[in-house]
């Protein structure tokens, strides 16, 4: 088990390392010593391959938490593993045709996903993660909360700013939600290597459109024009709020996630 996930047969959870039994027809999953309990015959469901072309977070989240889509949690790995090092992550674009190539690779493979530990460039890597994000149907913060999010990063004493910001991170869907603080632990260990030279200004200024976006999908040249600074006051203010405030969203399973 990589990710720990409940018996299906006496609902404890199954740890994290240890042997699990899954049918091959129905994916039902139990600890071995239940398998004399597994209900015979069983249901065979069907699998789904592949993930929808386009679509919101939830519809590539897992069932379980914490609710952060397998591409950007192995996305995130890659660019841990291989990419501190880096100067301008992020900031310096990756090959577009081989974005575009990488993008529908995983999409396509849906739960199982092709190792990114082929792709030479890292840039990339990042490139593949931003294109999935923006991708979305809905930024992030979504439609319905994104006035709100300006609102609280606009308050210009840091506590009620740093209060109101938690308010409305947790009113977010739940996938949403951990994504988010998923995203923002990652950034956090970005801005903090020396060798990639980017800081929360310049990490803002990057995600800021990709992770805040606009009110709708089709903004007025006017809206596009005033929201592109507040975009990247709300991704700088979200970074600045404590560190574990971000992990207590991915709980223990979070080892499970981050190398």
């Amino acid at each position: 088990v990589i990710r720990p996930e409940p018996c299906s047969i006496c609902g404890a959870r199954i740890r994290f390392g240890k042997a699990a039994v899954k049918c091959r027809q129905c994916q039902l999953l139990l600890h071995p010593k239940c398998r004399e309990q597994c209900p015979s015959p069983c249901k065979p469901r069907p699998r789904r391959h592949a993930w929808p072309l386009e679509g919101v977070l939830a519809d590539f989240a897992p069932l379980t938490p914490p609710l952060v889509p397998a591409l950007v949690v192995q996305c995130v790995n890659e660019v841990e593993t291989r990419g501190l090092t880096e100067t301008g992550l992020y900031r310096v674009p990756g090959a577009e045709q081989l974005v575009r190539e990488w993008k529908r690779r995983l999409l396509r493979a849906g739960g199982t996903l092709p190792a990114l530990s082929s792709v030479a460039d890292i840039h990339v890597v990042c490139g593949v993660l931003k294109d999935f994000l923006r991708g979305l149907k809905e930024p992030l913060v979504t439609f319905s909360l994104h006035s709100a999010f300006l609102q609280a990063a606009d308050i210009p004493d840091d506590a009620t700013c740093s209060t109101a910001l938690r308010h409305v991170v947790s009113k977010l869907p739940p996938a949403n939600r951990d994504t988010l603080a998923f995203l923002m632990l990652h950034l956090l260990r970005v801005s903090r290597s020396p060798d990639c030279k980017m800081d929360v200004f310049n990490l803002s200024r990057v995600f800021g459109p990709t992770l805040v976006g606009h009110s709708s999908a089709n903004p007025t040249p006017l809206a596009i024009m005033e929201d592109t600074p507040r975009q990247c006051k709300v991704v700088a203010r979200l970074l600045s709020l404590p560190h574990d405030f971000w992990r207590g969203f991915m709980g223990a399973e979070q080892e499970n996630l981050v190398p």
